[in-house]
């Protein structure tokens, strides 16, 4: 059993990371804005905390195995972050850092692609520098993990791929997981660590 501080448990990705640690018997500090959003569950601590205020946010932290960040880059510092997870004493790090960052067959980044079309999500090139940003960290066991392009609700299937920096597509030639086989993913990596310090991607 792993005690999990989990920051962003209330967003799409967070809470699915929330249900699949619970699911798997580990300790999770659900940490949020608005703790009224999340009711009572077994295993469950939930702490009202904020990465603009990393005094309140290392002390919420400390004590626990791993910490796994997944939170909007466009509305967070990641130096920050960093700096309050080091602060806390926890080593272990996950980050969920977005799908622009990862290469395409023709050795250009999903960012650059969607600005061919036109596209510019608010989150992807701020995801991007938190990518760069977390790269450079020597004195912490990181991840960063990249979800498929597309990550809707749907079904807990346990059947994906893993990745590193390339961009996965499906026999179809699309780019997806659903946000509950993407929470395995990474709680498969915080159970059995396959990629410290690097970044992997997981998609059918």
């Amino acid at each position: 059993m792993t005690s999990i501080a989990l920051i962003g448990a209330t967003g799409n990705i967070g809470g699915r990371v929330l249900n699949e640690a619970l699911s798997r018997s580990h300790t999770v500090t659900a940490i949020t804005r608005d703790p009224r959003k999340l009711s009572a569950r077994p295993g469950m601590v939930v702490r009202a905390a904020s990465t603009t205020d990393p005094v309140v946010l290392a002390q919420v932290l400390k004590g626990h195995d791993a910490v796994v960040v997944s939170v909007k880059w466009n509305e967070n510092d990641v130096g920050r972050v960093i700096d309050t997870i080091r602060k806390s004493g926890v080593k272990r790090a996950l980050f969920v850092v977005g799908a622009g960052s990862l290469i395409r067959k023709d050795g250009r980044t999903h960012f650059d692609h969607m600005m061919d079309k036109g596209v510019q999500p608010p989150t992807s090139k701020p995801a991007m520098l938190a990518l760069e940003a977390i790269r450079e960290i020597k004195d912490l066991d990181w991840t960063a993990i990249s979800p498929a392009a597309a990550i809707p609700a749907g079904q807990r299937t346990g059947k994906f791929r893993l990745g590193l920096d390339q961009f996965l597509v499906d026999s179809k030639g699309e780019s997806r997981i659903s946000r509950e086989d993407f929470a395995i993913a990474i709680l498969d990596e915080i159970e059995k660590p396959k990629h410290i310090r690097k970044r992997f991607t997981a998609a059918y």
